[in-house]
């Protein structure tokens, strides 16, 4: 697979020479893939490239994906969704597994027409209002049509960072009518109070830590929202426990990094028998019951997932944070499921 993305510096994965839809190293590739191709067309558009100097098609076209259609606000490409054709040459049998269409998101831009436009949804991430923005009211209607022509099976969710965001939005919205959309969110933020055990060497420390932050969100949770607590039926806790979004974050990438702690402690406080403050404590956060409206849920907490760590080393956050982590070969990857 020999092309190249000059802006970004980067390859594309190089190593894969067959297609195989239920192998999970190339469902995940081909996900990053298709993203990074949204941050190319965004880039072809502010450079105006077009037709042949296009950068963007190859990073969908190796997997037979076709450009299907692209979501634009105010100032930049933000999003597309992309439609799996194969050529009758390829006849994989794996292709009966392959989604017909993958909806993908990309993140922030640190470029001038786009960063203002992308740093304010940022901020919107943060303040939990995310839902109210159109770029959400685009993509939404566009799953919503999809999934209704089409079916869940066949449709995917794919976001990276910022993009990661909206598609998690988009995903927890469908999960609310009881339809679980295959989601893949690459660097995923997580928006919490400052925490950074980097330079904590004690384990037992560290858990301490991360223990009495359960105890101290539970107990706000209590005081800014009382006891009152609602059925199985209607707990968003509940309903959204089926859907399994895979997320994958890098122990060194702070902006997504807090969901290794997060799911861990969840099963450690669980195995002490302090569930009820568990569930409290994993249904909000510190930030969150502070900024957030009472009646809102944190977008980034999540009550089941499939979380694939790279533990691989990374100099610095950029790398740390990059997409194209996801599709390099030989990465150090720790896999674990939470189910609720």
């Amino acid at each position: 697979m020999a092309f190249k993305s000059e802006n970004f510096s980067l390859s594309g994965p190089l190593h894969l020479t067959t297609v195989d839809w239920a192998n999970a190293h190339y469902c995940r590739t081909v996900a990053a893939c298709l993203v990074h191709g949204v941050y190319i067309l965004e880039q072809d558009r502010r450079q105006n490239r077009k037709g042949h100097e296009s950068l963007a098609p190859p990073w969908w076209k190796f997997f037979h994906f076709h450009l299907f259609d692209q979501f634009i606000g105010r100032f930049s490409i933000f999003g597309a969704i992309f439609e799996f054709r194969p050529p009758r040459s390829n006849n994989h049998p794996s292709n009966k597994i392959a989604p017909r269409y993958v909806i993908a998101f990309r993140g922030t831009i640190i470029k001038l027409d786009s960063f203002f436009g992308d740093m304010a949804l940022d901020i919107l991430i943060i303040r939990n209002g995310l839902h109210k923005t159109s770029h959400f009211e685009i993509g939404m209607q566009a799953v919503r049509n999809m999934v209704t022509t089409l079916g869940a099976s066949n449709v995917w969710l794919a976001g990276h960072s910022l993009g990661s965001a909206m598609a998690m939005l988009v995903g927890k919205n469908m999960a609310k009518t009881g339809v679980f959309l295959q989601t893949f969110l690459f660097n995923p933020p997580f928006v919490s109070a400052p925490y950074d055990d980097q330079n904590i060497k004690s384990k037992k420390l560290q858990n301490g830590i991360r223990k009495a932050r359960r105890f101290i969100t539970a107990g706000l949770t209590v005081a800014m929202k009382g006891h009152s607590q609602k059925s199985g039926s209607e707990d968003p806790f509940v309903i959204l426990s089926p859907w399994v979004p895979s997320l994958f974050v890098h122990p060194t990438d702070n902006i997504c990094s807090e969901y290794v702690g997060y799911f861990a402690q969840r099963k450690k406080m669980e195995k002490i028998g302090a569930s009820g403050i568990e569930k409290l404590a994993t249904q909000n956060s510190i930030v969150g019951l502070l900024l957030v409206k009472k009646e809102s849920e944190p977008l980034h907490l999540l009550h089941s997932a499939s979380l694939t760590i790279n533990l691989s080393q990374a100099p610095n956050l950029w790398e740390a944070h990059a997409l194209c982590q996801w599709w390099i070969p030989d990465q150090h990857l720790q896999c674990n499921l939470y189910q609720y």
